[in-house]
């Protein structure tokens, strides 16, 4: 089967037919600064746009970079690039990386562990956020690419542990597979997408996601630990705290998961049996098993800790905000901004069914509350529209649903 034929897809009315290996076979890694020039001078031979992607080790490694990025062009073929042993030699990519257009299937996910390697993109194309802005109700790569090509991809290593060295075959088909159809993929999303009317709207979003800024660090990581609902004190998330940062402290060092340091569910258990001594921790679950027993008076040190701060160390037990309560306290803080809301979002809803889009799209639900909460004093259209354009809402966004919120805001309870 050649490329040709993967692209234009099998008979509309017959079974997706199964992709197991690449059209042109699956690439050897590449490794090494000379393979990599050479690489780089076949892709600046091609044509088209990048096909794009990133394997990480989440849930592996503390650090969420790349190790392995999947590219592929027409007219080059796919590469397998293994990007630590070259993360100094990388400038041959970046040149001609940087300079056209990438496709890739959820961007937000794969940009910042490729710009941590200097490769950035002048445009993109983002097949999951088109597929979203097309109406597709499933967006996964493979749905996406069965749905328009006919062509079944063979999923299954996208949670494995790619800072494996040597990689095995296998995985490394699965990693080719995942740039194969995605110029094809793209292709017949734009056309979709034009059709409707939502071309603009997606390069607007597309743009967004090149452009967006790293989310800020969280000031309260540890509150975040599963299962923290269970702790009623003050003092207990004292413990939480300490725990959670002697493991991540833990994990930067080793470069592992946290969860693979210690559990979330083993730091909440310590916290509730409170233990004093050694035997009593190890009588606990997770922490009886032997690479446990050799951290067990770091953990106890931790705990003892908390236990002995002071009140006025304590962390507080109420989840400081920066923004709105949750929705469903609004309607006994404040019945009329919980009108609004109901209002705004009855809306937006009816414009998103109109327009075939998920209505989170449409406007982030954030922003949304954010506006209803506070809503501006002046609250005509032109007023709602500076505002949400001020809170991020791109062009098209606030053309569609600056009139409809501004109708809300006049809700009343």
């Amino acid at each position: 089967m050649d490329n040709a034929d993967q692209g234009s897809g099998p008979p509309e009315d017959s079974a997706p037919l199964p992709l197991t290996e690449p059209a042109d076979g699956t690439p050897d890694v590449i490794a090494d600064p000379a393979a990599l020039r050479a690489a780089c001078a076949r892709l600046a031979e091609g044509s088209g746009a990048l096909a794009v992607d990133t394997e990480r080790a989440s849930g592996y490694r503390y650090w969420p970079r790349a190790y392995l990025v999947q590219i592929r062009r027409e007219g080059a073929g796919t590469f397998l690039i293994d990007p630590i042993p070259l993360r100094d030699h990388l400038a041959p990519l970046a040149e001609v990386m940087n300079d056209v257009e990438w496709v890739l299937h959820a961007a937000s996910q794969d940009l910042p562990c490729l710009a941590e390697l200097g490769l950035r993109p002048p445009s993109l194309f983002d097949t999951e956020l088109a597929g979203r802005l097309a109406g597709h109700q499933r967006v996964a790569l493979g749905t996406l690419v069965e749905e328009l090509l006919g062509y079944r991809l063979e999923k299954g290593h996208s949670a494995a542990d790619w800072s494996r060295r040597p990689l095995p075959v296998d995985w490394l088909n699965y990693a080719a597979l995942d740039v194969e159809l995605l110029v094809p993929l793209r292709e017949k999303l734009e056309a979709e997408l034009a059709a409707s009317g939502k071309l603009d709207w997606a390069r607007q979003e597309f743009e967004a996601v090149r452009t967006a800024e790293p989310p800020r660090p969280r000031s309260e990581p540890w509150r975040r630990t599963s299962g923290i609902h269970k702790i009623r004190t003050a003092r207990g998330l004292a413990a939480v705290r300490a725990l959670w940062e002697a493991r991540d402290e833990l994990a930067r060092k080793r470069d592992r998961a946290p969860g693979r340091i210690l559990p979330d569910s083993a730091i909440i258990n310590a916290v509730l049996a409170d233990p004093r001594t050694v035997t009593e921790l190890q009588q606990l679950p997770v922490f009886g098993g032997r690479v446990q027993r050799k951290q067990a008076a770091r953990w106890l040190r931790q705990l003892h800790h908390a236990r002995t701060l002071p009140d006025s160390e304590l962390p507080s037990i109420a989840v400081a905000h920066d923004g709105p309560p949750p929705a469903n306290r609004w309607a006994d803080k404040d019945p009329d901004a919980a009108a609004r809301l109901a209002a705004a979002r009855t809306a937006l809803a009816d414009i998103a069914e109109h327009h075939q889009l998920p209505v989170e799209n449409l406007l982030l639900p954030d922003l949304l509350r954010r506006t209803c909460w506070r809503p501006p004093a002046d609250t005509s259209p032109e007023s709602v529209a500076a505002v949400l354009a001020e809170g991020g809402a791109r062009p098209w966004q606030v053309e569609l649903t600056a009139e409809a919120v501004s109708t809300a805001l006049q809700a009343r309870a």
